[in-house]
């Protein structure tokens, strides 16, 4: 009697299932991307200088987070989170580009606005002082009615020029002086006579009184009056005077003996008309 054998069923071979493999993505860095191309273009306009740098600032954060998320496996596309980077700090650099040039458009467009302005009211000061002069003349201290610095005019004695700023030049009458034994400028035989330039600064700054000129004309045939340099007259003017303040100082001229007037020419400085005096001997 046969015997049957019969064999144990096997399932069929099945090879292992592969799980398809994750991708990671990087959305921080194409945030950073997009921010930064727009952070750039915004830059572009410099009035948009605080767009850009705010843009700029958080497409930096998501870049740099980005890239370490990439680095750490967390994440693809590490050259996108790159682009981002770079794009945030060009975009911060137009940003304080932006903002300089802004400003100092804004500083400059103040300057000159400020400049017209001042302009146009020292204009108008010096419009409204030069009616005034035409109209009535002022008062010097000597009691006497200023004349304005341009009348083509001798003055006399003791009068006074106002010139436009408010710096008064007051001369003296003439008085005989003898000049010590080692004078320059005197001639023997000629007489020397001193006066009194005395320079009020009324105005609102300093004047530089070193600037200062006095020269004379002597007779009528005007012959030059030499000045006469001692121990006690022709030093000069020096320094500044300060506004509200005057200075005096004491000239010697040296004049024919037969002169009878002495003129006196005072220049300020080369900003100023010369005034003149005629003094009687």
């Amino acid at each position: 009697m046969s015997q049957t054998h019969q064999h144990p069923q096997y399932p069929p071979f099945q090879p292992p299932q592969q799980h398809p493999q994750q991708v990671a993505r990087n959305g921080l860095g194409t945030a950073a991307l997009i921010l930064g191309v727009i952070g750039v273009l915004s830059g572009l306009l410099p009035i948009l200088f605080w767009l850009a740098g705010t843009l700029g600032v958080i497409a930096l954060i998501l870049g740099l987070t980005g890239r370490g998320r990439a680095k750490r496996g967390e994440a693809t596309n590490k050259g996108v989170a790159l682009a981002g980077v770079l794009l945030a700090l060009a975009s911060l650099g137009l940003a304080v580009f932006g903002a300089y040039t802004t400003f100092k458009a804004v500083d400059d467009a103040v300057d000159e606005i400020n400049k017209s302005v001042s302009d146009t009211k020292a204009k108008d000061t010096k419009t409204s002082g030069d009616a005034k002069d035409a109209d009535s003349p002022g008062k010097s201290g000597s009691g006497k009615d200023d004349k304005k610095a341009d009348l083509g005019k001798a003055l006399e004695a003791g009068d006074a020029v106002v010139y436009d700023d408010d710096l008064t030049v007051t001369v003296s009458n003439a008085v005989a002086y003898s000049p010590s034994e080692y004078a320059a400028g005197h001639t023997a035989g000629h007489h020397a006579y001193k006066v009194t330039v005395t320079v009020t600064n009324d105005s609102k700054k300093k004047f530089d009184s070193s600037l200062l000129t006095a020269d004379a004309r002597a007779g009528q045939d005007g012959v030059d009056a030499e000045q006469v340099f001692d121990e006690k007259v022709g030093t000069g003017f020096d320094g500044t005077i300060l506004p509200g303040k005057k200075a005096t100082v004491v000239y010697a001229f040296d004049t024919p003996a037969d002169a009878e007037n002495l003129t006196v020419e005072v220049t300020p400085s080369f900003e100023y008309n010369a005034s003149q005096w005629d003094l009687k001997l």
